[in-house]
């Protein structure tokens, strides 16, 4: 049996539970992969403030994967640092949300940096908190975008009438060069810089660390994690994830509301200890 030595999760739909909290059981598992040596990494479409919300509320120490692979924290010490950003060229930026906004009238956009978030003031007008864990009156709004106030990681795009997995699908098949189009099951649609995505980003930090990706186990529930579940030694999902996830997973974990993550810890934590009383 493969040791892994590294478990990268996405967090909405499958670490958190429906209400979006992580559950006592998950926040113990992950507490006791780490003293039995399993590294627990985040992978998530979130932006820093949430992910540093989630850590307070569980705990949580290790390392997290933001906006897609584009921004990487180490929350050893209990606050968010930043390691590492890939940012999309403002002349990247300004021509794919032309070319979004050719394919699909009405589009509207915001754009995420490292710690700011700027949306056009119909984008604004479409929000609920639970979009982007902020509320639309606390985003800074400007309808001159892309924004230069800080160095741009993500670009979100929704529409008022069209679902934005529609959104995401039309704009993947129309190609938008030098950008990485992706979906979270949100309701708009994410871009990132050519490249960019949570595999991207979870290599890079397992490259430093000497880790294999095939000591590596994923578990994710959308489109945006199918790149980590093609990459990774070990694809899991958990029972609720979309189809297409499904087809890619060597393994189906039980939902996330039934803490289907923390059941696989608890199995990699007992293997180890069986192992270290041979």
């Amino acid at each position: 049996m493969t040791q892994i030595r590294l478990l990268a999760s996405d967090l909405d739909g499958t670490l958190l539970r429906s209400d979006r909290v992580i559950s006592p059981r998950t926040a113990q598992a992950m507490e006791e992969a780490r003293q039995a040596g399993v590294e627990v990494v985040w992978a998530t479409a979130r932006a820093r403030h949430s992910v540093h919300e989630l850590a307070q509320s569980c705990g949580f120490r290790g390392k997290a994967i933001c906006a897609n692979g584009a921004v990487v924290l180490d929350l050893a010490d209990g606050t968010p640092v930043i390691t590492a950003t890939t940012t999309i060229a403002m002349a990247s930026a300004a021509v794919a949300m032309n070319r979004v906004r050719a394919l699909m009238p009405g589009v509207v956009f915001a754009n995420v940096g490292p710690t700011r978030f700027v949306a056009e003031p119909a984008y604004a007008a479409l929000c609920e908190f639970a979009d982007h864990h902020r509320h639309p009156h606390e985003m800074t709004l400007s309808e001159l975008l892309p924004s230069m106030e800080e160095p741009l990681v993500k670009i979100v795009a929704r529409h008022p009438e069209v679902p934005g997995v529609e959104l995401y699908r039309a704009t993947l098949a129309a190609g938008v060069e030098g950008i990485e189009v992706t979906h979270s099951g949100a309701r708009y649609m994410e871009m990132a810089a050519s490249g960019v995505s949570k595999a991207s980003a979870l290599a890079e930090l397992c490259a430093v660390e000497g880790i294999g990706s095939f000591e590596v186990a994923v578990v994710g529930d959308a489109i945006n994690d199918v790149p980590m579940l093609m990459w990774a030694g070990t694809a899991l999902c958990p029972s609720n994830a979309i189809p297409e996830v499904q087809a890619l997973a060597d393994r189906m974990l039980p939902s996330n509301d039934e803490d289907g993550v923390a059941s696989y810890l608890e199995e990699l934590v007992g293997v180890k200890r069986a192992t270290a009383q041979q």
